[in-house]
Order: C-alpha cells, then structure tokens, then sequence
C-alpha cells in the first residue's frame, strides 16, 4: 500500500514537474543550494531568471565568497528580505574555507553553514545529493495534512507529531525518497494549492481523507496572522533597500534624501526612519560618513 502511494506520486512527478533550471542535467550541489535559499518565501517565477543570473556570475561557492556585499546585494534584485542574499555570501566563504569550496553531504555538516537551517540542509542532502532526507516545506505539509489527516491546513507550526508521521511515510530507498520529496513538492505547488486546490486532476483524490470528509475548513485558522505587506515595515525597507541598489558604486544618499519619498506617503511618520535603523543593525546599510547610507562594503 505504501509502495503504490510512492510510486503513485512518482509517476504524477514523472509526467508534471516543471522545467525549474536548477533541474536541469549538470546542476551542481552549490546551484540546488542557491535555489533553496532564493525560494524561501519567494514565487519560482520570481526566482528562476535571477537564480540563472546568480550562477552564470558566481558558479561556484569561491566565486561568490570573493564578491562585495554590495554586489551581492544588487543581484539579489526583489527576491524579499535581502539579508539572505548576505548570509549566502558567508555561507559561501564557510564552504571555500571548512569544505574545500565543495557543498557537504550530509545534513549535520550542512546545518553547520550560515543560513542554512533544518529544511534547507534536508533539501540539499536529498535533492544534491540524493541521500534520504526528511524534507518539509509548507507544500508537503499541506498535502500530507490533506491526504492523511483530513485537515485544511497544516498547524501553524511544526509539531513532533506532524513530523513524525510525515518520516513514517518516507520511503526507505535512496532514490525513491528523492522522487517522493519531489513529487510531494511538486503536487503540493501545482495542485493541492492552500486556496484553491485542483483536486479534479490530484493523483491522490481518491484516498485523500480531506477530500473524502467534504473539504472541511481550516481548524486553525483563528491562529493564523496575517498581515498586508502594503504600507508594512517590510515594505518600507524593501523601498529603502530598491534606491541604494540603484546608486553608482561608491555612492551614498544622505538620510534626508534617502528617507523622503517614505516621509511622503507613511501613515506611520516614524516608520521611516524604524526601517533604515533595522536595515543598519542588520548589516544591509552602511554609513561611510555621517548622516550618509549605502550598500555595504
């Protein structure tokens, strides 16, 4: 039973899965790192050009260690919160100079690089390296909450109990371990949707315990927090972050000029200057001279 459920969901893989470049024939262990990284809370669409982008410039872990944060900064585009883009760069050098410039294996050697927490080393270890790794990220979740539990959504947070039922359904085998984190992935991207799933053309549909129940709703969705990107601090040092990506090399804004078309259109008028303050603790903004910003060096 168990077999024909891997196998199910490998065959749907087989025929469905996207055309992702860092899929492609020759990706190296460090191009399944980078994607892993870029796509934390960010569209593929969005990530696919600047991931190609990336690695045509950096191929490999020594080439980035060797690049400026500003750079950096710059080619991270709009990919969300830019201080990823600075933690690859250290997780880079912590490659070059612990592994010999090649990404490890295992997933206690790989929770050992900056930025690199539970889900990424998993999903390195099993997508780079083909070695059986529990990977979760919220698509597999929601599909094995659905397919097996019957609920709407997973919890909010990762519970023991989740976790331990979604490595009971790992395969043992290497290789079909892979495919099944894949496939899951994959369903969970494209058809079991958290809105509007497309449960007409779901492999699974007829043994879906969520579906069989009548789709109920979400249990938790009381404890779910929500919260509008527009107007938010979020968005505000996105903004910020956009006019210093736009400066010649060396370049630097005064705070004034910097923090005016902010000023303009706040609702909150000291949110401005909350979010240059956390872009600068954060190491994404330096000050070259006083009263005057920039990318970092």
């Amino acid at each position: 039973m168990m077999l024909d459920l891997h196998t199910t969901v490998a065959d749907w893989y087989a025929r469905h899965a996207r055309d992702l470049p860092w899929r492609r024939p020759g990706t190296t262990p460090w191009g399944v790192l980078v994607s892993e990284v870029m796509s934390q809370q960010t569209p593929v669409a969005r990530v696919a050009p600047v991931w190609e982008q990336w690695m045509a410039r950096w191929p490999r872990p020594g080439d980035l260690a060797a690049a400026t944060p500003a750079d950096v900064l710059r080619a991270w585009h709009r990919l969300g919160y830019p201080r990823r883009a600075l933690r690859l760069r250290e997780c880079a050098v912590a490659v070059v100079e612990r592994f010999a410039g090649e990404v490890p294996a295992t997933e206690e050697e790989l929770l050992t690089l900056p930025g690199v927490g539970g889900y990424t080393a998993a999903a390195v270890a099993s997508f780079a390296h083909g070695r059986r790794a529990l990977v979760l990220d919220t698509n597999v979740r929601r599909v094995l909450a659905r397919v097996s539990e019957g609920r709407a959504l997973p919890p909010p947070g990762l519970t023991v109990a989740e976790r331990a039922h979604a490595a009971g359904l790992l395969p043992e085998d290497p290789g079909l371990a892979v495919l099944w984190n894949e496939g899951v992935m994959e369903l969970g991207a494209l058809v079991c949707t958290a809105r509007s799933p497309r449960c007409a053309h779901c492999p699974l549909a007829d043994r879906c315990r969520w579906r069989l129940a009548g789709a109920p709703p979400d249990a938790d969705a009381a404890r779910r927090r929500t919260q509008s990107w527009h107007g938010s601090d979020r968005q505000a040092r996105g903004r910020l972050m956009a006019r210093l990506r736009e400066l010649p090399e060396g370049a630097a804004l005064g705070e004034a000029e910097l923090l005016a078309p902010l000023r303009a259109d706040a609702a909150d008028p000291d949110q401005p200057a909350r979010a240059l303050a956390a872009l600068v603790a954060d190491g994404l903004v330096s000050r070259p001279a006083p009263g005057a910003y920039a990318l970092p060096t």
